[in-house]
């Protein structure tokens, strides 16, 4: 047997549920984040807010803009601590190129959904998205609650 095998764990940090409502996915990308020490302690500690976060694009770099990691108390009494600092994305130039030209030729926006572990480093999932209009929120909804709908029905059947 190995030694020491840790259980399973969900290695999701945070969630940004609310961009699958708001615009349609079309291109993932994986992207590292720089932080500082004490927003990987916070992060550790659960205390990211990703609901509202997109990606900036300037001079050539990817920017994760709106993020909120919430200082801890006891990690963060000799630092200035910003909890919504704009952070530094990494990504391989090739993919950067193609991000920046995607946004500014074709208007898409770049929306981060999720934050994640891989190992040991802090991963952001961002997609180029387009954004959705009302009249598609309301087809998504509709779709979803028949999709609920039919497998009610399919449940009774099978009783």
């Amino acid at each position: 047997m190995s030694k020491n095998k840790k259980t399973p764990t969900s290695n999701t940090i945070a969630l940004n549920r609310k961009a699958r409502h708001e615009y349609f996915l079309e291109e993932k990308f994986e992207a590292g984040i720089a932080l500082q020490g004490w927003e990987v302690k916070s992060i550790r500690a659960g205390k990211v807010n990703i609901s509202d976060t997109y990606v900036i694009l300037r001079n050539g770099e990817a920017y994760l803009l709106g993020a909120q990691i919430q200082p801890l108390n006891q990690a963060s009494t000799h630092v200035v601590c910003d909890p919504e600092r704009t952070r530094k994305l990494l990504l391989k130039q090739r993919e950067l190129d193609k991000l920046i030209g995607a946004s500014e030729r074709e208007g898409y926006a770049i929306v981060a959904t999720a934050m994640y572990w891989k190992r040991h480093l802090v991963k952001v999932e961002i997609y180029l998205a387009k954004g959705k209009k009302s009249h598609d929120k309301r087809d998504t909804i509709k779709e979803r609650d028949w999709q609920r709908q039919k497998e009610r029905i399919m449940k009774h059947n099978v009783r």
